[in-house]
């Protein structure tokens, strides 16, 4: 399932005392640090370069995550709060520079609002009305005209279908389940996304789009005549995950097809001189509306539809949202790279492509009409930095978000690790390594498995490890088979097996670092995932004793019960090939579930799920809970009320590290049953 289950910044001011367990070294980052750690979000260059729009995540106010967005004048260096206070995200400068838009409160109401260029004078000029539902969640949801004098935007309207979230609740769609559902909206809405334009005099809406399927992704042409966006052909979107690009004409509303990929478009953004469109394009036509085996590549096409050609293919990784250079010479996107992520240029005629900006994790960045490149990144001691580039020179940081936050905390290495897994394949892990080690302290590992299957982790900072290291704990988190950033063949490497081989590289990790590392101690080891993460740790303690204790986060238990009780049906089509009920496949998943063989558990388990995920039904952790309990297994079940597929609320993410490091704790120090 998606890496997003990476568990959030949170506080630990709620937690009941007798579960915290004491930290081994005080100079380390602990759980009570969490709330004041910041990230960025959106990162908005003004096209004149004179200013900058961000966006702040904070996790210290309120019981979630929450967005600001600020404006700094890279003059002066002063800086302002967007919108007054209110809630904000997304922020997009108008051609001339002179206003910025962006999706949020002003005063009672929310929508689409605009500002002045210092960020004051916030008023709304559209009210929008979002969805519950899943697949429209992708590419720009604001896009200037060329004059500035309008805004097209999205926004939602009702759908054909009886409200699946009436008395009684008729369900008639494939796709009946929300990401998470929360109070009586259990269901999706069954609201279509479609496509508006507003006057910015005038506060004027009219509605552009019509119909039955969802549109998104919007960006206006240079002459004003089009917008594109992309949605989906199939005649049953729920049922088969398609994207193609089209323009609707702005005047009469009549709408083309630009690409018609058979698989996936999205991203879409026209050239400076209107000529070509850059997307962001698969060609698979098995795809997954969750999660996909298959890189995304930068692509172009010409304005009329003809000449469509791959440029990212030489870059053999999963690649990003595309940017035209100011020239429409050439294209720019953020490619993961062993962990990280790597900023390349691609030119779109001829030449290779160029590694811009490398050596860190590279999130939201933009470029003005100068190519001025501005960037947010994280680096192993550093979560939120914010930096420019200037003609391809070295970054500039502007700012760094955690510098008082962290002053008096002392950051634990992180280590690459390659190995060779059980036949042959290299595989490469991070080791975070423990902080208060001596010549003859021994200490525990934890692996820490992601999700995706198809992510990574790397050597950035990562909250939970750091919290580890003062604990006194290694972390280890490996790169298995089906990660992306090692090339497609590598990700490719999974189809058909999961619970297979990359399990088995996992546990090579785990010998090659106690191989390496003398003083960690081979009889506290701990595993615990998120996700996919989750599910492999409830998979391996079904083919191993040698860990003390395991903490499966929303993970899968059950390959059949999960494709059929999650949002999406897709999934494993992609990852096999083929759906359940099609050629065996049934017998095979079932071969492969955790839960087949929880006869065979020895290891102490607490689960920890969201009551209403979606992605991974908590359904999935109540089964392997009771069956463990008929083994006799010693077993928790951690429910989190209001959570969906990851933790968010800041008291339920702390409370989730504590009990972690306490069930540790306990098992580490106990006998195994």
């Amino acid at each position: 399932m998606r890496a997003r289950t990476t568990l959030f910044l949170a506080a630990a001011a709620a937690l009941a005392a007798p579960i915290i367990a004491p930290a081994q070294d005080a100079r380390g980052l602990r759980v009570a640090d969490l709330p004041a750690l910041r990230t960025f979000g959106d990162v908005e260059i003004s096209p004149d370069g004179s200013r900058l729009a961000y966006a702040i995540t904070r996790n210290d106010i309120g019981t979630r995550p929450a967005s600001e967005v600020w404006i700094r004048d890279l003059k002066s260096g002063t800086t302002t709060r967007l919108g007054g206070g209110g809630a904000a995200s997304g922020p997009r400068w108008s051609p001339d520079s002179k206003l910025i838009a962006f999706t949020g409160r002003v005063g009672d109401s929310s929508g689409v609002a605009v500002a002045n260029a210092d960020g004051t004078g916030a008023r709304l000029v559209a009210a929008t009305v979002g969805t519950n539902a899943v697949l429209p969640r992708v590419g720009e949801r604001l896009s200037w005209s060329p004059d500035g004098k309008q805004i097209a935007y999205t926004s939602t309207t009702p759908g054909p279908e009886a409200d699946a979230n009436g008395d009684p609740m008729v369900i008639t769609r494939y796709a009946y389940k929300p990401t998470a559902s929360e109070g009586l909206t259990r269901f999706n809405d069954n609201r279509r996304t479609h496509i508006y334009i507003v006057d910015i005099a005038t506060r004027q809406s009219r509605q552009l789009t019509s119909g039955t399927r969802d549109e998104h992704s919007v960006d206006w042409s240079p002459n004003g005549r089009e917008i594109l966006f992309a949605a989906n052909p199939q005649p049953d979107p729920d049922r088969v995950f398609h994207q193609d690009l089209f323009a609707v004409d702005v005047a009469s509303g009549s709408v083309r097809t630009l690409a018609h990929m058979n698989a996936v478009a999205t991203h879409p953004q026209w050239s400076p001189d209107g000529s070509m469109v850059a997307f962001l394009g698969t060609i698979r036509p098995l795809q997954s509306s969750e999660t996909n085996m298959e890189h995304a590549h930068v692509w172009v096409v010409n304005a009329d539809g003809s000449n469509r050609r791959d440029i990212g293919k030489a870059v053999d990784n999963s690649q990003g949202p595309p940017r035209w250079a100011p020239d429409g010479r050439s294209l720019y996107s953020a490619v993961g790279e062993r962990g990280r992520s790597t900023l390349y240029r691609f030119p779109v005629a001829t030449g290779a492509p160029t590694a811009v900006i490398s050596g860190r994790r590279v999130g939201a960045w933009s470029l003005d009409a100068n190519g001025q490149i501005a960037l947010a990144y994280s680096t192993p001691s550093e979560p939120g930095a914010l930096a420019l580039s200037n003609g391809g020179a070295a970054p500039t940081t502007l700012l760094a978000l955690n510098t008082g936050a962290l002053a008096d905390r002392v950051i634990a290495s992180v280590e690459a690790l390659t190995f060779k897994a059980k036949d042959g394949l290299e595989v490469e892990a991070y080791l975070t390594l423990p902080l208060g080690r001596t010549a003859t302290s021994k200490h525990p590992l934890i692996v820490n498995i992601h999700g995706g299957p198809h992510g990574a982790q790397g050597p950035d900072f990562n909250s939970r490890a750091q919290v580890y290291a003062a604990q006194g704990y290694a972390t280890l988190m490996v790169n298995y088979r089906g990660s992306t950033g090692y090339g497609q063949k590598f990700t490719d490497a999974i189809f058909g097996d999961q619970n297979g081989k990359e399990a088995e590289d996992i546990l090579a990790g785990v010998d090659a670092a106690l191989a390496k590392y003398s003083w960690m101690d081979r009889d506290r080891l701990g595993v615990e995932g998120g996700s996919y993460g989750g599910q492999l740790t409830n998979w391996l303690i079904t083919r191993t004793t040698r860990f003390k204790a395991a903490v499966p986060s929303a993970g899968i238990a059950n390959l059949i019960s999960f494709n059929y009780m999650a949002y999406y049906h897709d999934y494993l089509l992609v990852e096999y090939g083929r759906y359940p009920h099609e050629g065996g496949l049934m017998d095979t998943l079932w071969a492969h579930s955790p839960l087949r063989y929880a006869d065979r558990v020895k290891t102490p388990t607490m689960f920890i799920h969201g009551e209403n995920d979606n992605d991974v039904p908590i359904a999935e952790a109540e089964q392997f809970y009771i069956a463990l309990k008929d083994v006799g297994v010693p077993t928790v079940l951690v429910r989190y009320p209001r959570e969906g597929h990851g933790l968010r609320e800041t008291k339920h993410v702390s409370d989730a590290i504590v009990r972690s490091i306490a069930w540790y704790e306990k098992w580490f120090a106990a006998p195994q049953p």
